[in-house]
């Protein structure tokens, strides 16, 4: 039986985020990052798409028989011989489970499957019964059900907790919905679907508008107990729901009690080899991760947090495992910051604030002529100054 108090983090990175173009990982790196994972404290690893490649079944089948603390999962096609082969990739894994599914949506039913409601639904509930008869654990997906009828996908969803689905995954495939759309299909399904109160309900997002993060945080608030995320956010076209968003604003914020097991303190360690690993390098002004998350280079900022950290950030830099809050000195940054970045350096500038002008002014000439003063710049400043 599930922990109904506890929030379950299923990462994607290694499937979906795989999903980039550029970013294929051969099997060495993805048992790297699996068991940096590992060590993050998410609960289930998606490992892959076994049928997709050899390389990938074997990819999957090693991550299987590594990894010992988390759920390690494989995604199919409502297909037969996808389950298949799946079932054989995770087969060594402590945890194994099986992600299976189809589209739900009226949109893929009629453009993808050129098919009707009822044979999907019949394929949806066959997947399921086939993919039991191999583990304990499988999951469903409802493809496209951001855009999806409710009656009919909370008819799907019911359909399969029936034969045996231990999560049910909602997906906004294509980052369609608003928060208040994604959390009242997740309320929906709560209120309408029979034996939903057995099963997981699992969110699983896109970032085609930038709602992401703001869907699957709806969708938690209305009972999803499990995200489907990707560290940074990658994945396919805009990218995946940010673990390390929805894990920091619920952390932050504290207005939804679960438990959450992921250490924080690795969050940068981990976007860094994932980074690092699949090529992709993190946005500069990326929430929580990016070079910038900490970083203050208005003299109002920066003279707001050297006095108080909380004037300008909500979260400890430390919690996130970055040492600390960085002061960039700019031609925006005023005297304090100035003051800062020279005492720390050694030079005794603290006693006589009057005797700061000079040096400020000249630090300005400085900084109109290029982006950011670094060290070297203020030891030529100073030396000026010393030989007056």
């Amino acid at each position: 039986m599930w922990d109904q108090n506890k929030l379950y983090v299923f990462d994607t990175t290694l499937r979906d985020g795989e999903q980039v173009p550029g970013a294929k990982l051969n099997t060495n790196e993805k048992i790297k990052l699996a068991k940096q994972l590992e060590a993050l404290g998410v609960d289930i690893i998606e490992a892959g798409f076994p049928i997709s490649s050899p390389g990938d079944f074997e990819s999957v089948q090693q991550v299987a028989k590594e990894i010992k603390n988390c759920v390690v999962c494989g995604l199919t096609r409502a297909v037969k011989k996808d389950i298949e082969v799946a079932a054989e990739a995770i087969k060594p894994a402590k945890h194994p489970r099986i992600h299976t599914g189809i589209g739900s949506s009226d949109v893929h039913i009629k453009h993808k499957f050129k098919s009707t409601r009822e044979e999907v639904l019949e394929k949806a509930v066959d997947a399921v019964k086939y993919a039991k008869t191999f583990v304990d654990d499988v999951e469903f997906y409802a493809e496209d059900a951001g855009r999806a009828d409710n009656e009919f996908l909370a008819k799907m969803i019911e359909a399969v907790i029936k034969v045996g689905a231990t999560v049910v995954n909602i997906p906004d495939t294509t980052g369609y919905c608003f928060p208040d759309e994604f959390g009242a299909k997740i309320a929906y399904l709560k209120d309408n679907v029979k034996g939903i109160e057995n099963v997981v309900i699992s969110t699983h997002c896109h970032n085609d508008l930038g709602l992401a993060t703001a869907n699957t945080l709806a969708g938690v608030e209305n009972g999803a107990r499990q995200v489907e995320v990707t560290m940074n956010g990658i994945g396919e076209r805009a990218g995946n729901t940010s673990l390390e968003e929805v894990v920091m604003a619920l952390k932050t914020r504290r207005n939804i009690d679960m438990d959450i097991d992921i250490n924080t303190k690795l969050i940068n360690r981990t976007s860094r080899l994932v980074a690092e690993t699949m090529g992709i390098p993190v946005q500069p002004n990326k929430a929580i991760v990016g070079a910038n998350a900490f970083a203050h280079s208005s003299g109002i900022h920066q003279d707001g947090v050297l006095k108080s950290r909380q004037n300008y950030e909500i979260i400890d830099p430390k919690e996130v495992g970055v040492d600390s809050s960085q002061i960039v000195l700019t031609a925006r940054s005023g005297r304090a910051a100035l003051i800062h970045r020279l005492t720390n350096l050694g030079f005794d500038v603290v006693n006589d604030k009057n005797d700061i002008y000079p040096i400020y002014n000249e630090f300005l000439k400085v900084a109109d002529s290029k982006k950011e003063v670094d060290d070297a710049d203020l030891a030529v400043i100073m030396n000026k100054f010393s030989k007056k």
